[in-house]
């Protein structure tokens, strides 16, 4: 290599040390030790490896980089900028400014600034996921890693290879020690995702102090014990070692763990190797003394030479246009070709749904008898999926129970020999289970996932990033009550209802029977940034007599009158999910008594909430103050719709193992109960 090309590439490399010392240092907060320590890696990978074009992010093919050690987000941000990375407008494409610029970085971690602590997906061009909980932004890969594989196996052609994107994570110490990144790593394996490199940080060093402290597993053999090619690079300053370490992922029939050697905050002469720079400005003397070592003006700050820039321009610059451009002469072809499936690929990346992708939607006859919710929920998810192709999911090994398997043919089985399978086996993995199906969704793919109810503590991270993100993704949530019946307290989810409606950002739906289930389906599916939890029974409920009910539709406003009397309602009787139906019986036993009784069925307080004012104060009349809220969990949130004379019958803590008939009469979740509680409610004195 000539000399000039080695001191661009150490110019360079020491660019991205010195602007994430310097931002770190202004912002007087973050962590500038894993950007100056890994800045080879992103040299190499940006400039030499990533199939990306820096003026169209959002290029449907190109290679996706994860910083899974988001701590480390000046990295990132340093090569946002250096490569000239275009901002994105409102509808997805390139605008003629940066994405992030050099005042962008001096006001890293302040308010309104592209440079946030973490990287967000959306706040910033160029970030592919938001990262920052460890062990997230690895497991987000391997979603996008499966997308690839399965938009690959349902749209390429002969001559037409449309999607073969890689995708390459950076993680931590801390990332690895995360039980996530196990689950998704062993998943990766499985499937074989050859198109997936994670580059790990070997740095033995933590918040704390050294790894030895918490972490003596031997790395490289869990890998390739979880079916892993497992390559090694003993400094990371060795540029060539690097190359010839990705290079050689890319002919692996497996996802390949890169293990690098690096030393935290590389050429601090006081703190480099040392926990004190993981969390922590370096200090005014030590970035000093650091640019000393580096052979830059000391006493400059945000510096970056015209040469540098210039070096990207001609690097992944021009690589990157002339792999995106040859990339939209074949796009432009295969529209002529195969237009339907043209069509296909334009609607995802728009995140809109086919034309009469509802069609297939049946009603359900009335039926006493009915049957549960995760059972009309299979049925109807099955009717969606026939015209909503990228409609794919699956389960944490409880599809027969969520009822969440695709049964009409060819759908198969997402695996390493059939990658354009629509069913996912997750095995019990329920927390990367969602954090993958984030990264599906962050990939154009409309996901679902599912489990028992309870379980959703297991997954409630990845969910809490579904709704940060704004990703459409769908949790399908069974067994969703005391109603699971003898499986007994620990099956059975009593706060998780209340849990999920604290989440900004996520639509929480639990139907009251069949038909409501079909509609939670039409207001699920027409989300475009925002997931939503179905949550649905085990029992069976009644398939309600619509006939002289309210339609089911009225779901879609979140909350609704189900039945009412002649008219003004003396007393509101509210339910939702299998409680509905308690409602209604208790309705007739009032008006039996000259008692008027209106039942409100309400599945979604997030989408009443979204209702004009209007609509809502005709739902639960203001002056009507005498209210019954009923539902099988704890009465935390409900004050704001019953006020001060209402009254809640519901749990006041965990369940027990009986049969479901058994525990509604122990814990008073009767037909009896709320009829005593409407009473109360009316007689209670008016402030």
């Amino acid at each position: 290599m000539p000399v000039c090309m080695r001191d661009i590439e150490q110019l360079a490399i020491n660019t991205i040390r010195t602007l994430s010392m310097d931002a770190v240092e202004a912002a007087k907060s973050g962590h500038p030790g894993t950007p100056m320590a890994l800045a080879p890696v992103a040299y190499v990978l940006y400039n030499d490896v990533l199939r990306y074009d820096p003026a169209s992010p959002g290029w449907p093919n190109r290679d996706r980089f994860v910083l899974s050690c988001g701590h480390a987000s000046m990295l990132l941000y340093s090569m946002l900028h250096l490569t000239g990375v275009r901002r994105l407008g409102a509808d997805g494409r390139p605008v003629d400014q940066p994405a992030v610029s050099l005042d962008d970085i001096r006001k890293f971690r302040q308010l309104d600034s592209r440079c946030p602590g973490h990287p967000e997906f959306g706040h910033t061009a160029g970030v592919e996921t938001t990262t920052g909980p460890l062990g997230q932004g690895v497991a987000n890969s391997v979603g996008m890693a499966v997308a690839a594989r399965w938009l690959g196996a349902r749209y390429n052609r002969p001559g037409a290879e449309l999607f073969n994107y890689r995708v390459y994570a950076l993680c931590s110490d801390g990332d690895l020690m995360e039980g996530i990144s196990t689950e998704a790593a062993s998943l990766a394996g499985h499937w074989k995702l050859s198109n997936l490199c994670w580059i790990y940080d070997d740095n033995g060093i933590t918040i704390e102090g050294e790894t030895s402290l918490a972490f003596s597993e031997d790395v490289e053999t869990k890998f390739r014990g979880l079916g892993w090619n497992v390559l090694k690079v003993a400094d990371v300053n060795d540029l060539p070692a690097l190359r010839a370490a990705l290079a050689a992922s890319r002919q692996s029939d497996r996802p390949t763990l890169v293990v690098v050697r690096s030393v935290i905050a590389f050429g601090a002469p006081n703190k480099q190797n040392t926990h004190g720079a993981h969390g922590a400005p370096l200090g005014k003397e030590e970035v000093r003394l650091t640019k000393r070592a580096y052979g830059w003006p000391e006493n400059e700050e945000f510096v970056v030479p015209d040469e540098v820039l210039a070096h990207f321009r001609e690097g992944i610059g021009a690589r990157g246009r002339q792999a995106r451009e040859s990339w939209e002469a074949a796009l432009a072809q295969y529209k002529n070709r195969w237009p339907d499936m043209a069509e296909e690929i334009e609607r995802m990346a728009r995140r809109e749904l086919p034309g009469g992708w509802d069609a297939g939607i049946e009603p359900f006859a009335a039926d006493a008898k009915g049957l549960a919710t995760r059972a009309s929920s299979g049925k109807v998810l099955n009717q969606v999926a026939q015209r909503v192709p990228w409609l794919v999911g699956g389960s944490a090994d409880l599809a027969p129970s969520n009822n969440t398997l695709l049964n009409f043919a060819p759908v198969g089985d997402f695996g390493a020999a059939s990658p354009g399978g629509r069913n996912f086996h997750f095995g019990i993995r329920e927390h990367a289970m969602a954090a993958i199906a984030n990264g599906m969704a962050l990939s154009g793919l409309r996901p679902y996932v599912g489990t028992f109810f309870v379980f959703s503590d297991y997954l409630r991270p990845s969910l809490r990033l579904s709704a940060l993100m704004g990703l459409p993704v769908i949790y399908i949530f069974t067994h969703d009550s005391i109603g699971v019946g003898e499986d007994g307290p620990t099956h059975q989810p009593v706060e998780h209802l209340a849990a999920l409606r604290a989440i900004p950002n996520l639509v929480v739906i639990r139907p009251a029977d069949a038909n409501e289930v079909a509609e939670a389906y039409r207001a699920i599916l027409s989300l475009t940034h925002t997931p939503a939890a179905l949550v649905l029974t085990r029992q069976n409920l009644p398939t309600l007599d619509r006939s002289r009910l309210a339609p089911a539709s009225g779901l879609l406003r979140g909350a609704y009158v189900l039945a009412d009397g002649s008219g003004k309602p003396d007393v509101i009787l509210i339910g939702t999910g299998s409680e509905v139906a308690l409602c209604l019986d208790a309705a007739e036993r009032l008006a039996a008594e000259g008692i008027r009784a209106r039942v409100v069925s309400m599945p979604s307080w997030e989408l009443f909430e979204q209702q004009p004012a209007e609509y809502r104060d005709s739902v639960l009349p203001p002056d009507v103050r005498a209210r019954v809220a009923v539902e099988l969990g704890i009465d935390l949130g409900w004050s704001k719709y019953l006020g001060s004379g209402g009254r809640f019958v519901g749990m006041k803590g965990f369940g027990a193992s009986a049969p479901v008939g058994v525990l509604l009469k122990h814990f008073g979740i009767t037909v009896e109960n709320i009829v005593a509680q409407a009473k109360s409610a009316l007689a209670a004195p008016r402030a």
